[in-house]
């Protein structure tokens, strides 16, 4: 089973995201919730950091970042910041973080190894008084999504469609996003981590589940054991 494919103009990466697209994109709230867990001026490694859509809103908060990403093309549009361009599976930097970050839902990925790798890193990267921050989908979402249909502020388009459950625990989904006559299509396979699941996986990583920085349990936050 393929568990990511993209399309559209301009470069795709290997789990099939458009950099054209990402290279649009503006924060949310996420740099407020993410600075206000960890101290001020803390060393972040960001993982996945893509075309730099959170990467630039800590730096202004006064963070030093070092973001990560296997594509070069998306680290081409971050400026401010050390780029490593690497795999995070295969990442190996000779020194720790006070936090490690990996956003986006990343780490709910269909490949239970290539999962397992993603949270050995962070363990590798994380100081031993340091906390990792993991992104994913509240586990209730997998029952309850639909497809879907919203406009974004820029007058684009977002669509998620052709939604299955190809097995137990898993989702498959085809995001659409439209700015104006360009489109652009990624399709992924997730699977849904429960808190028990989450916990057992961190433990094996050496991590400890320690809390939520949301209500919606979206937000995880771990440290080392």
């Amino acid at each position: 089973m393929e568990i990511y494919h993209g399309t559209g103009p301009g470069p795709i990466t290997p789990d099939g995201c458009a950099v054209d697209y990402y290279a649009t994109l503006a924060a949310g709230g996420e740099p407020g919730l993410i600075h206000a867990a960890v101290p001020p001026g803390a060393a972040i490694l960001e993982l996945g950091a893509g075309a730099g859509r959170i990467t630039r809103p800590l730096l202004e908060l006064g963070h030093e970042v070092v973001a990560v990403d296997e594509s070069p093309e998306m680290l081409a549009h971050i400026t401010g910041a050390e780029t490593v361009c690497s795999p995070i599976q295969s990442l190996a930097l000779s020194r720790t973080f006070d936090l490690v970050l990996l956003m986006s839902f990343v780490v709910e990925t269909a490949d239970d190894d290539l999962r397992a790798a993603f949270l050995d890193t962070c363990r590798r990267h994380v100081a031993d008084d340091g906390c990792v921050i993991l992104q994913r989908k509240p586990p209730e979402w997998y029952d309850t999504v639909r497809p879907s249909e919203r406009r974004t502020g820029d007058g684009g388009t977002v669509r998620m469609k052709d939604i299955s459950r190809p097995g137990p625990g898993l989702l498959k989904a085809t995001m659409e996003y439209v700015v104006g006559e360009r489109r652009w299509t990624h399709t992924f396979v997730s699977r849904r981590l429960d808190d028990d699941r989450l916990g057992r996986e961190l433990g094996r990583a050496g991590l400890t589940l320690s809390g939520f920085l949301d209500g919606d349990r979206e937000w995880v936050r771990a440290v080392p054991r």
